[in-house]
């Protein structure tokens, strides 16, 4: 009886045994299947990661997973180390697993990175040990180097604690940091280990990431600074060839103009001895007349050699400019100029094949006095902006004509004085600018002309003086209602 009581029980305690042992292998699986499942949220929430504003997601990130491991601690981080800046980034927990301020230690910049460096370079554990002293003196040294705002931002709301074991296991872009109140055992340093692994090949993907990201990026500022460079280098091609085709039409007209100033003078000369030699004689009808027509063309030949002097300092203007030189700014009456090339370019526009009557309205500062410029220079670009001020409203009298529609083209010029800098507007009530090629008209070589009729550089050079002068202009159109163009310009 007794054997065979003793057979049931061993029975019955191999049943409760073979339990014990399936329960343990239960939860040894489960332990397991925990740990996987923490190290895969750690690989998949980094992974997810693109820019240095989502590492501040790591600390909580580490706290979380440290926690579901079951490994006892009370504070942790992560140092990233920079071998070639020679810098530790590291990012710290609060105790309460939020995320502190990240810091940028160098190597050198105290003992516990100097031989937490050291120890990832040999890719070793490193353990230290701090009094609640040496964790508050550690907390002050960051305060002095600007790394943490202050103690409080640093400590926490907890109290300091009197006894911090600080473990780091190493990866390979750094280390992971746990703080505990006792030393960890090898099984929980082992865990860590598998969460530092985890968190390194995530992180080596992050880092791929963003160097990618820097590449695509490096690319294309490549790819917009080539082709910036490309239409530069074409527009600069084309300038130059256009400042040899103007430095030889400049020399060509040059010669024959030299000639119309010269026998000008000479035939102004002429007249004022023809017309003493009339006055020694006996005055009758037809002396008088004779001194009159005399008279009429001393006049036209004192407007040929004026214009002709005109002429010739646009043609030296041409080839200083063509040569890549720039004139000399000195202070010169504003009003005068506008009125004399904006009268010159409205008796020209009279003088072409297709004239337009126009309304020139002149509203003149008689405060803008004289302003520092190169007057040649600002002639040009009075005839270039009222040219195309007539042009454009020709186009549009042409349109309203053929419906039938009456037109009147007005061209208003404005001279103000606005503090230290002087106002020009010059406004036409013409088409006004499409919206699609407001940004393209200062450009070399645009031009909405047809054919022949325009080179596409008067505003590209028009611009270009203004900025020589140190001023700027602005183009404020309104389609169907008109262009104005206000050019700044400086009083000194």
């Amino acid at each position: 009886e007794s054997w065979d009581l003793m057979r049931r029980a061993t029975a019955v305690f191999s049943f409760a045994y073979t339990r014990f042992r399936d329960l343990q292998k239960t939860e040894e699986s489960a332990r397991q299947s925990r740990q996987q499942a923490s190290l895969d949220r750690v690989r998949a929430d980094i992974s997810s990661m693109r820019t240095s504003d989502d590492l501040n997601r790591v600390t909580p990130l580490v706290w979380r997973e440290l926690t579901t491991l079951g490994i006892p601690f009370i504070r942790c981080g992560v140092f990233i180390i920079h071998e070639e800046e020679e810098q530790v980034e590291v990012y710290l927990s609060k105790p309460d697993g939020t995320s502190l301020a990240v810091m940028h230690l160098s190597f050198n910049s105290n003992e516990l990175s100097v031989k937490t460096v050291n120890a990832w370079r040999n890719k070793e554990v490193y353990t230290q040990h701090w009094s609640r002293e040496e964790f508050l003196e550690w907390g002050r040294s960051m305060m002095e180097q600007n790394q943490v705002a202050d103690m409080k931002t640093y400590q926490g709301a907890e109290e300091a604690p009197e006894s911090l074991h600080l473990h780091f296991i190493p990866f390979n872009q750094g280390m992971l940091y746990v703080g505990a109140t006792e030393p960890l055992s090898d099984g929980d340093t082992g865990l860590a280990a598998s969460l530092a692994e985890a968190f390194s090949i995530a992180y080596a993907r992050y880092e791929d990431f963003v160097k990618l990201e820097k590449a695509k990026a490096g690319i294309e500022d490549a790819l917009t600074e080539l082709k910036a460079t490309q239409s530069q280098l074409v527009q600069q091609e084309k300038l130059a060839s256009l400042g040899q085709l103007t430095a030889g039409i400049a020399h060509e007209i040059k010669n024959p103009l030299n000639f119309v100033n010269n026998f000008s003078e000479v035939s102004l000369e002429m007249i004022d001895e023809a017309l003493e030699e009339l006055g020694k004689t006996t005055q009758d009808d037809h002396t008088a007349e004779t001194t009159a027509i005399l008279a009429d063309i001393k006049l036209n030949l004192a407007k040929i050699h004026e214009h002709g002097s005109r002429a010739n300092g646009i043609v030296q203007s041409m080839l200083l400019h063509s040569r890549g030189g720039d004139g000399k700014m000195e202070p010169t009456p504003l009003n005068p100029i506008f009125k004399e090339y904006v009268n010159l370019a409205f008796h020209g526009m009279r003088a072409s094949k297709e004239p337009i009557n126009v309304d020139i309205d002149l509203q003149l500062d008689d405060s803008v006095g004289e302003v520092p410029i190169i007057a040649e220079d600002l002639s040009r670009v009075i005839l270039n902006l009222c040219n195309n001020a007539f042009d454009a409203m020709r186009s549009l009298g042409a349109e309203r004509s053929a419906h039938g529609e009456r037109y009147s083209p007005k061209l208003t010029i404005r001279t103000k004085s606005e503090n230290s800098q002087i106002l020009i507007e010059i406004e036409d009530n013409g088409p006004g600018i499409p919206d699609d090629i407001k940004d393209k008209i200062l450009q070399p070589f645009f031009t909405t002309k047809k054919g022949t009729q325009g080179t596409g550089l008067g505003l590209s050079i028009t611009n270009d003086i203004i900025k020589a002068h140190g001023g700027k202009m602005q183009v404020e159109s309104i389609a169907g209602e008109g262009s104005i163009f206000k050019i700044l310009l400086n009083k000194q």
